[in-house]
């Protein structure tokens, strides 16, 4: 299992993926989920994965090397598409020739073709964007409503983000929220682990702005994940008994 985040706001792309990987208790690895696709004021592109490793690693490799365009028949790549849409488009394709190749001997021996991405971006002057794309190659794309994206276990982390998210919220803070929504996956789900993976991009700067890992003795996420337990439980010392249960007792 895993944890990948994607937040548009006003300002910028934040994006966050954990790095765990398992197939059972006894075999837990670390690998990076969230890959970054840059020409620094031209273009920047991140993408976070979720599903099985194999599929997702396969998607990646093809996207690097280079798709051909069924009408020109060149190769594209994440480097060389005109528009977010396209790269979009393009990380679709990737999805299905890899089930062309794969899914079927995949079914066959009960594996799932199982993958979802998250990719964000610029290009040029066009929009910032934010994307999810599924298993069968299409994808939705985050709005102004619907400013984040999440993939993999998104459970224990949406309620955060649903009640302090907005697309005014300033992107620092759209980071820190991030982070909370991370910090209680992993209290929730021993399926997502640290190390940590961080990309943030502000609009039309055309570079990613950081790019950082947060390793198990980082001490402003330890930092952080004290005072968001702290501050819960003040919160709901705080709230009055509910009426009724004073009367019962």
């Amino acid at each position: 299992m895993t944890y990948c985040v994607g937040i548009l706001v006003r300002d910028g792309l934040v994006m966050i993926a954990d790095t765990r990987t398992n197939a059972g208790v006894d075999n837990i690895a670390t690998f990076r989920k969230l890959h970054l696709f840059e020409i620094p004021g031209e273009r920047v592109i991140t993408l976070a994965t979720a599903g099985n490793l194999s599929v997702s690693q396969s998607v990646m490799s093809l996207l690097s090397d280079g798709i051909e365009d069924p009408v020109t028949g060149e190769l594209e790549t994440l480097l060389s598409v005109s528009s977010m849409f396209k790269a979009a488009q393009l990380v679709g394709r990737a999805v299905r020739q890899v089930y062309e190749m794969d899914g079927a001997e995949m079914e066959k021996h009960r594996t799932g073709f199982d993958v979802t991405i998250l990719l964000g971006g610029q290009i040029g002057q066009g929009p910032m964007r934010l994307y999810q794309v599924y298993s069968a190659g299409n994808a939705i794309e985050a709005t102004q409503d619907t400013p984040f994206l999440q993939i993999g276990e998104p459970k224990y982390g949406k309620p955060i983000l649903d009640r302090a998210i907005s697309h005014e919220t300033e992107l620092i803070e759209a980071l820190k929220l991030g982070l909370i929504s991370m910090d209680s996956t992993l209290k929730s789900n021993l399926g997502v682990g640290l190390p940590i993976d961080i990309v943030m991009a502000k609009r039309n700067a055309l570079k990613a702005g950081i790019t950082y890992r947060i390793q198990e003795d980082e001490p402003y996420f330890r930092d952080l994940r004290e005072r968001w337990s702290a501050a819960l439980r003040a919160a709901h010392q705080a709230i009055p008994h509910p009426p009724y249960v004073e009367e019962a007792l």
